[in-house]
């Protein structure tokens, strides 16, 4: 069978590698004012989060720490960005934010938010999901906090990322059990000639997904068993989207946004005003031959989408 991909990494490349591929033009275009997204999609424990680095501990937030992986890199490559726009031009002014969300069986959870978390386990939930005037999504209730710096950042993921569902199935000693979305948001202001000032806010959503998978071979029970129901009925819903969106002969017209809160989440990124790269994860071992040959076919359908982008002015 063949596919077509941009890029294709043997599992021996080094994580500085796929960044310098795949996400170093997709930083210069956030900071142009385009919005980005990096999807991280593949069966469980194939090294989605490892390839992103959302599991940060206290070890690994150097950013020439060898695991250090997509979003550490790329919060140092910004900063730097940043600073160098701003030492060359004194009216420029940028403020970054971070938002961590998780989807758990079809909830969403502030990660950075304890007060949110407090409700959600008394039955009470605040987060929304919303469109604009302009149509794009947005989270109404979800806290932005401000970061200065990249450590300042990465603090706040690898809080966010202590408070994330995870459990062990036969398959994977440290199983994601939710949907993961950590934002970065950054508000730039450029002053221009004639006292006009130009606003640009511009989002970067690293999207961590849960594994599929298959509860014969994860031996999943009880609270477990639920969760892979719940994660396999988002990536379903994820599937059904990129089909639509993917189809060349384009005989689909709905796109079924609304079958689940995660592909309501990825809307934007999925045809809408995003930059997207899918990032396909896929484990060489026989036994998981048709898991990853489901990947790759999904990553190949997912390549046909055109999403429409403008700068975010």
């Amino acid at each position: 069978r063949s596919f077509t991909f941009d890029y294709v990494f043997p599992s021996d490349t080094e994580q500085e590698e796929v960044f310098q591929d795949c996400a170093i033009s997709l930083l210069d275009k956030f900071v142009e004012g385009y919005n980005v997204t990096i999807l991280a999609y593949g069966q469980t424990g194939s090294g989605k989060t490892y390839s992103m680095g959302t599991a940060l501990d206290g070890s690994n937030i150097s950013a020439e720490h060898i695991t250090a992986g997509m979003v550490p890199r790329s919060i140092h490559r910004l900063f730097n960005d940043l600073n160098d726009r701003k030492s060359k031009n004194p009216s420029y002014q940028f403020e970054v934010f971070v938002t961590f969300l998780e989807l758990y069986n079809e909830d969403l959870v502030d990660l950075l938010n304890p007060q949110n978390r407090e409700n959600i386990k008394k039955g009470k939930n605040d987060l929304m999901i919303r469109e604009d005037s302009n149509g794009q999504i947005y989270w109404a209730g979800v806290k932005e906090i401000p970061v200065n710096s990249p450590k300042e950042l990465l603090d706040q993921l690898q809080q966010g990322s202590s408070y994330r569902t995870v459990a062990s199935t036969d398959m994977n000693m440290v199983s994601s059990r939710s949907h993961a979305i950590f934002s970065v948001i950054l508000k730039q202001t450029k002053k221009k000639p004639k006292t006009l000032t130009s606003k640009i806010v511009s989002k970067f959503h690293f999207v961590d997904l849960a594994g599929s998978e298959r509860l014969k071979r994860t031996n999943a029970v009880g609270d477990r068993a639920k969760e892979g129901i719940a994660i396999n009925g988002g990536l379903l819903a994820l599937g059904n989207v990129i089909s639509a969106l993917g189809d060349e002969s384009r005989k689909a017209t709905h796109v079924p946004y609304r079958d689940s809160k995660l592909t309501r989440l990825l809307q934007d990124s999925l045809g809408g005003n995003s930059q997207t790269l899918m990032l396909a994860c896929v484990s060489p071992a026989d036994s998981n031959f048709m898991e990853t040959l489901n990947t790759l076919k999904y990553a190949n359908r997912a390549r046909n989408i055109k999403n429409k982008v403008s700068v975010n002015e």
